[in-house]
């Protein structure tokens, strides 16, 4: 059975390249992609890094892998929100979803992708309650699917209880994935019937018991009636299989885990990234831009503050999605250190392999 696959994609900047080359890289990537049949194309988001250009998913989506398809699901592999307030999130994804209609992913993550003066600067200095953020990543959550509902929510403001949408009139909603290397997103897609993905491409251990634990505790939502997964590896790319597997191991050390024996053969790629043909297709596998992903680990926990003068959210006649109200679940903290720049200048990709229920592997 050949597997689905997608592309994670970090927009690696590499020594000889410019942000204008390395996005340019992306777009032909997402458009070889697109061609190929693949089926989700996915942008992180990374700060301050001297050889990563993903630092805003929306914009990239929207100006990249979004514009430049027509067919492939494009999202967020994923969006920080420790970095940002619920109702941006909404807005931006509300309008990527108007203007790419049943296309749109929203991977959310709690890690913040950054360093401690990055992340300062991000939220504006007000760092201070971080551990209390990530205890409300839960309302977080929920937080944003209520604003993006067609419905619109209500929130009370001084006594009186005031209508707010994240745009005007949706007629679709994007597809909300949890996106964790711990046991705890795992507990948490598990209990809101969302779909998960396990960081397996940077954790390398927890894998199997974290896609156990998620299938067996699965409680059924009405958009996600059953568990829905990908496994992520790391892919070493190259103008050989020898080369490729060559590199694979060196990769893998570097990022603590064991190394993955996915290779793609590509041809006349350009190793310069601004620009040349598409490469030819490995037999069995895609074909992949040579100057495309780049890999890093993920970064210190980020914190957030949030104001407490206003409470969200309650669907206006409905409760909150999912099942039951929103609630405040204090959750650990997910292990993370952050990576060296040269990582992610390797020709290294993340690929999804999709799952169906019950599956072990990837299919």
């Amino acid at each position: 059975m050949t597997p689905a696959l997608s592309v994670l994609d970090l927009v690696p900047v590499r020594t000889d390249q410019t942000t204008a080359d390395a996005v340019a890289a992306s777009r032909s990537l997402a458009q070889v992609a697109d061609e190929l049949g693949y089926t989700r194309y996915w942008v992180a988001e990374h700060h301050n890094m001297p050889a990563v250009a993903a630092t805003n998913p929306p914009v990239l989506i929207a100006t990249t892998p979004a514009a430049a398809t027509k067919r492939i699901r494009v999202g967020s592999g994923g969006v920080m929100l420790p970095n940002h307030e619920p109702l941006v999130i909404a807005e931006q994804f509300a309008l990527l979803e108007a203007a790419f209609p049943g296309r749109i992913d929203l991977g959310i993550g709690r890690a913040p992708g950054t360093d401690m003066l990055t992340r300062y600067v991000l939220r504006g200095g007000a760092t201070a309650a971080a551990d209390d953020a990530v205890a409300k990543f839960l309302q977080y959550v929920e937080d944003v699917a209520t604003l993006m509902h067609p419905d619109g929510v209500e929130m009370a403001v001084a006594g009186r209880r005031e209508p707010l949408r994240a745009t005007p009139k949706a007629a679709s909603v994007p597809t909300i994935w949890l996106l964790g290397s711990s046991d705890y997103s795992a507990r948490l897609a598990a209990a809101r019937g969302l779909p998960y993905v396990f960081a397996h491409h940077f954790a390398g251990r927890g894998t199997a018991e974290a896609l156990d634990l998620y299938r067996s505790t699965y409680q059924p939502s009405e958009a996600n009636p059953e568990p829905r997964t990908f496994l992520t590896v790391n892919a070493a790319v190259a103008e050989t299989a020898e080369e490729a597997r060559r590199l694979a191991p060196a990769a893998g050390a570097r990022d603590g885990g064991a190394a993955h024996g996915w290779s793609a053969r590509t041809a006349a790629a350009g190793r310069g990234g601004r620009g040349g043909r598409a490469p030819a297709a490995a037999p069995g596998h895609g074909r992949h831009d040579a100057a495309a992903l780049g890999r890093r680990r993920a970064g210190r926990r980020q914190g957030r503050d949030r104001d407490a003068g206003a409470r969200i959210f309650r669907r206006r006649g409905d409760g909150a999605p999912g099942r039951g109200r929103p609630h405040r679940h204090a959750g650990r903290v997910e292990p993370g250190a952050r990576g060296d720049a040269e990582a992610a200048g390797r020709l290294t990709s993340h690929l999804g392999s999709e799952t169906k229920p019950g599956d072990r592997g990837c299919r």
